[in-house]
């Protein structure tokens, strides 16, 4: 008895002394994971910071740049896209600087971002020279909304002007939509742009006629249109002597508003002027002389 009594003392005091080791050890243990939490703990802290903080002053520099836009007068699209890239590459830094405060390796993150913007701007190439000749479209305003033009093989007014593309309605009123591109890569004609425009109309009489008194006429029925202005002056002037006419150039300042109205009106008044003053208009012609030679 007193053999079993001896063992279960020393199973006592093993397992008494077991117990005092692992609570012994347990205050190391605790003690470093206090400190790593601690140290995860104030990088989350300073990464959560980074992020609210960075996403604040983002979108405080999407204000201000947009503000400074308006204030340069640049177009609305423009403002909402520029702003809004410019705000997202912002953010775009701000994640990769928390992610770094955090620990985690951002060089292969952004290896990877790096090789994803190439492949997607080498697949968009075309897209990406549609959104540049836009770019440029809407900072040095050849036209705008309203205006009618001719460029990239259309000619029409214009009804919209977005990022990749010009919609353009025709004077038939066919709705034609040109990539920016090739609006930019070709000559733009704005007829819009300048508050008068010049019309010129081609007469031709015979050389039988009197130069003098067609010129009279002619300019007697353009000073007869009101929407025709006193200045600049008209003109009526011998432009070319052709083969079988006298062409008269008739040259006339109009508001750029009445330019088609005018043209068709003086076009048909001339044709009617000249023959009601008996001034001919002559068909193109030839003259063959035949030579008849005496037999040999």
């Amino acid at each position: 008895m007193e053999t079993n009594a001896v063992v279960d003392g020393n199973v006592v005091e093993q397992a008494a002394a077991g117990v005092q080791g692992l609570f012994a050890a347990t205050p190391t243990w605790v003690e470093t994971a206090q400190e790593m939490m601690t140290t995860f703990g104030l990088k989350l802290i300073a990464a959560i910071l980074i992020f609210v903080i960075g996403r604040w002053v983002a979108r405080l520099v999407q204000s201000g740049l947009r503000r400074t836009m308006e204030k340069g007068k640049v177009e609305k699209t423009l403002i909402g896209f520029s702003t809004k890239l410019f705000y997202i590459a912002l953010m775009a830094f701000v994640v990769i600087a928390a992610l770094g405060k955090l620990g985690i390796q951002t060089a292969s993150f952004i290896a990877v971002l790096g090789a994803a913007g190439l492949a997607v701007g080498l697949a968009l190439q075309g897209s990406l020279s549609n959104f540049a000749a836009g770019v440029l479209m809407l900072i040095f305003r050849p036209f705008k909304i309203g205006d009618f033009i001719e460029g990239g093989g259309t000619a029409g007014t214009v009804r919209e002007i977005h990022i990749f593309t010009t919609t353009l309605t025709t004077p038939d009123n066919k709705r034609v939509i040109v990539p920016n591109s090739k609006m930019m890569g070709d000559n733009i004609t704005n007829y819009s742009a300048e508050s008068t425009r010049r019309v010129d109309i081609l007469a031709s009489i015979s050389y039988n006629d009197d130069i003098d008194k067609a010129k009279e006429v002619l300019m007697g029925i353009i000073t007869s249109d009101e929407r025709v202005l006193k200045d600049p002056k008209p003109l009526v002037a011998v432009k070319t002597m052709n083969d079988s006419s006298v062409d008269l150039v008739v040259r006339s300042w109009v508001n750029s508003a009445d330019y088609w109205a005018v043209y068709f009106a003086l076009t048909e008044a001339i044709k009617k002027g000249l023959e009601a003053e008996g001034l001919s208009i002559p068909y193109p012609q030839q003259d063959v002389h035949i030579y008849k030679h005496g037999a040999e």
